[in-house]
């Protein structure tokens, strides 16, 4: 399910970078030369780039692929690159737990929330990740706590149901008698 959410933010991104880029290219077309205002064409020098922008770019794409490990490979060069870049702390973090280098995860989260605070996305991930753990009472935990902040998203909610459809295939009798 997160790699829906990922790829939902991934092409949400990029029609409003397209959306952008097309602005530009119109409002360069149809303002005259010498309009006697600001040049609505923009310098490369105007354009903020970040060094981790290819490398979470390339981890995304990995990740969705199911390519874990070159996928924490790209948001390691990532962090690496820009230390305060939360993206790619919650990229490393997710990649770590699905090759199951839990200690590793809490690590890149931690990182992530001393960034950009416990958000919604950071909460669940942390809840999957717990629950990938089979520590299904702190995911509980993470997910409500997430629910809480964000009670109309779809990834949580689904993350709530896959949680307690967990808890009862395991329930065992009273006396763990079979």
């Amino acid at each position: 399910m997160r790699r829906v959410f990922l790829v939902l933010i991934y092409c949400c991104l990029g029609v409003g970078l397209a959306a952008c880029d097309q602005t530009t290219r119109d409002a360069a077309i149809v303002a005259p030369v010498d309009a006697g205002g600001p040049d609505p064409v923009q310098e490369p020098t105007d354009v903020k780039y970040y060094p981790s922008d290819e490398p979470v770019r390339m981890g995304l794409e990995q990740f969705n692929r199911g390519n874990y490990g070159i996928s924490q490979r790209y948001f390691k060069d990532a962090v690496e690159k820009s230390p305060r870049d939360v993206t790619a702390w919650i990229g490393l973090a997710a990649s770590y737990d699905r090759l199951r280098r839990f200690d590793l995860a809490d690590q890149a989260y931690s990182q992530a929330i001393r960034l950009g605070g416990e958000t919604v996305q950071v909460l669940n991930d942390q809840g999957y990740s717990y629950m990938l753990r089979g520590n299904l009472s702190a995911a509980r935990r993470k997910f409500e706590k997430a629910y809480a902040l964000d009670p109309t998203n779809p990834v949580i909610v689904n993350n709530l149901e896959l949680l307690n459809g967990s808890r009862r295939f395991i329930e065992r009798p009273p006396n763990n008698q079979p």
